[in-house]
């Protein structure tokens, strides 16, 4: 279920990515202001939520594609890989924005 609500998730996220591209190719002004609007406290809790959901989203591609191929059925395994699932995501994403971080401040 986690799944389909971060496939939707992406879908707006995927907009503010686009509105992204459309300011860096318009003007300095407007992409200036994109930027200054992701910079944001609000901002950057949104694009830290679209990562997850990409990492989630990503990661229960991966849980489904192992199940295709009929392993990890079982309720027991099925459940384990869900949280791992989770876990990873979290971790994908908290790896992400440290290494962001990182960069930046280099």
């Amino acid at each position: 279920m986690i799944h389909r609500i971060t496939g939707g998730a992406l879908y707006f996220g995927t907009l503010l990515v686009a509105l992204w591209l459309m300011a860096a190719a318009s003007s300095q002004a407007t992409f200036d202001w994109a930027n200054s609007a992701f910079g944001t406290w609000l901002g950057r809790i949104i694009l830290f939520g679209y990562t997850w959901a990409l990492m989630h989203h990503m990661l229960g591609g991966v849980r489904h594609l192992i199940w295709d191929t009929g392993a990890g059925l079982e309720k027991h395994t099925a459940s384990k890989i869900a949280w791992a699932t989770l876990a990873g995501s979290i971790l994908l994403t908290l790896l992400i924005w440290i290494a962001g971080t990182m960069a930046r401040g280099a």
